[in-house]
């Protein structure tokens, strides 16, 4: 047998000849193969949960054992655990083979075709900040290296002068760290914070779109540092022009230096990155595992390198021989880890919110001003865009308003979009924004 899992296949059906249907489909069609380590004499298998896990253990351990002996005969130690339990030992595993080993540096970034000039301009920047290209402006799409182009400038900077100071931020903290500063009338030190810093990176610039009062933020901290010399890099997930909620003043300025774009890696980069992760982590990772990683994923450096992350906890944890079927199993684990969280109307009224300066509650509430009126129509409308609720239950989700209201908000929405097209990119920015994270 090549696998657990086929092996797996004839214990199934040596229990279904054995115990009802019912009790069957109850107990133990939900236990999954987990490992099986002929050295250690142990096969772990995994159970929904505990109350299940004691279930077999006082009904069905007799079955299970007589069932691994007609397949491997004596000698196998069944152990249960649990999803919790497996994701606890997994992580501990992980714990100790993340990144300490894998820094962002120029160094462990791979270069290829795809992003060679971005990571010129990186290193012109990190090598002479504010005497090059400034501002930086690095854009593709999310997972391939944008972010470990910032850590590595971050990192060369500090390595050849130590005391510049410089500030790193997410466009989103950028924002929220405003609203406290204001709510805490700590502008004063917010300010200072930015504007006396050396170096300013601002990864995912995208989100400080549509926010004027951010924007304002900004556009006065962008000039303050640009005028005295201070390198400013940012970086987004499309080009200024195409950030449609972006002031006219700040997109010039963000296209007034060097703009580099980062499109997927081809396939020899690809395979470079795996064989590069394999060796940091002191793998031995096979030619074709290597290569059918490679194939199957084309578009992002982080899945590339979650991927061989989990080989090595799999092959640590379980001792499992590093196949392709083992990297096919890891790659679907790593494909629906990866995707994004369901996208709750909470964080869809807050970021409309944020974008028209009123807070979740004005929203939600019954005030009729003009500003609040505008935001909360265009949030009903982002709902029913970007969710499968109901009419009603938008209602619901905005005190309670009855179905017409919701119909007439969404109705307003799209006859002022189809005249307006300042309003149409806000909103589909406003969309996009969301759907991003």
């Amino acid at each position: 047998m090549d696998s657990f899992n086929e092996t797996w296949e004839l214990i199934c059906d040596y229990c279904k000849q054995r115990i009802s249907g019912v009790a069957y489909k109850t107990w133990i069609s939900k236990i999954e193969p987990v490992n099986l380590d002929f050295a250690e004499g142990k096969a772990i298998l995994m159970v929904p949960g505990d109350f299940h896990r004691r279930a077999v253990i006082r009904g069905y351990m007799d079955l299970l054992d007589d069932a691994f002996k007609s397949v491997f005969g004596d000698g196998i130690e069944i152990i249960f655990t649990i999803p919790d339990e497996t994701a606890a030992k997994e992580q501990e595993v992980n714990d100790s083979i993340v990144d300490a080993d894998y820094e962002y540096t120029f160094d462990t970034f791979i270069v290829g075709s795809s992003n060679k000039f971005a990571h010129a301009a990186s290193l012109s920047v990190a090598t002479n900040p504010g005497k090059s290209y400034n501002p930086l402006f690095i854009y593709g799409n999310s997972g391939l290296g944008k972010t470990h182009l910032l850590y590595a400038i971050r990192n060369e900077i500090i390595k050849n002068d130590p005391n510049k100071s410089i500030v790193y931020v997410k466009g989103d903290d950028f924002t929220n760290e405003l609203v406290e500063a204001l709510m805490k009338k700590s502008n004063i030190e917010f300010r200072q914070k930015y504007r006396q810093s050396d170096v300013l990176l601002v990864d995912d610039i995208q989100f400080i779109g549509g926010k004027e009062s951010t924007q304002e933020e900004f556009f006065h901290t962008f000039n303050t540092l640009y005028e005295a010399n201070r390198q400013i890099v940012l970086t987004s997930d499309r080009p200024p022009k195409e950030i449609k909620t972006l002031e006219d003043r700040l997109r010039s300025r963000f296209e007034s230096g060097l703009i580099a774009d980062i499109q997927p890696p081809d396939f020899e980069t690809r395979i470079a990155i795996i064989k590069r992760k394999a060796e940091l982590l002191e793998m031995n990772l096979p030619d074709d595992v290597t290569e059918y990683i490679a194939t199957r994923l084309k578009t992002n450096i982080r899945q590339l390198e979650g991927v061989v992350k989990k080989l090595k906890a799999k092959n640590q944890l379980y001792g499992e021989k590093i196949t392709i079927n083992v990297a096919q199993k890891t790659i679907s684990d790593i494909l629906n880890n990866d995707q994004p969280p369901p996208l709750t109307v909470e964080k869809i009224i807050d970021e409309v919110a944020h974008t028209f300066g009123v807070s979740s509650d004005d929203i939600r509430s019954a005030k009729r001003n003009s500003n609040i009126s505008n935001a909360r129509q265009i949030a009903i409308y982002a709902v029913r865009e970007i969710t499968n609720l109901s009419m009603k239950s938008i209602g619901d989700e905005f005190g309670g308003r009855d179905h017409s209201t919701i119909v007439y908000a969404i109705n307003q929405i799209e006859k002022n979009m189809s005249k307006d097209p300042n309003l149409k990119s806000t909103v589909e920015d406003i969309i996009k924004n969301i759907r991003d994270r």
